[in-house]
């Protein structure tokens, strides 16, 4: 790019859920351990998640915890950008989006979700984050066979519905 800016990396990990006292799911654990492995100094951090009955009904925004999670894991605190505090995956792209249109570098952006997750994440983030060089990152995560087939029947009705009505943001 010949602007001659630095270009950044921001890991942006989209939340997911947690307990009414602010234990974070294996779920996302996953997603944090994957982005404390991807960590580099000069990398940022965007923590997406605030409150919704799926998935946080804690004191605190899922991104607070999350952030937490990441600081005991070595991420450094000068590291973290505003928390995104979004209520589902378009929410998090379109609250992302404005927290990134603030920053003056160019920027490369790595989306961190769970691979049941990832096709649905690639269409919403594809569509409004335009212009950004963007990697996805689809994380294994550990459950059993019930809890996994309703994440996916979600998935696909929720991919279906994008695909069908198109993305409204």
């Amino acid at each position: 790019m010949a602007s001659g800016k630095t270009i950044k990396n921001v890991l942006i990990v989209l939340g997911s859920p947690n307990s009414v006292s602010g234990e974070l799911s294996s779920i996302s654990k996953s997603r944090l351990d994957c982005c404390a492995d991807l960590f580099k100094k000069k990398s940022l951090v965007l923590c997406t998640g605030g409150w919704g009955p799926n998935f946080n009904t804690a004191k605190h925004p899922h991104a607070h915890y999350a952030k937490a999670y990441l600081m005991k894991k070595g991420v450094q605190g000068n590291a973290f950008l505003e928390f995104a505090l979004s209520e589902n995956t378009v929410d998090d792209a379109v609250k992302a989006k404005s927290i990134l249109s603030k920053l003056k570098n160019e920027l490369s952006l790595t989306i961190i979700t769970s691979g049941y997750h990832l096709e649905r994440v690639r269409l919403v983030f594809n569509e409004i984050l335009k212009g950004y060089a963007i990697t996805f990152v689809g994380v294994p995560c550990k459950l059993d066979k019930e809890e996994y087939s309703v994440l996916l029947a979600h998935e696909k009705k929720a991919i279906a519905s994008i695909l069908q009505n198109g993305l409204y943001y």
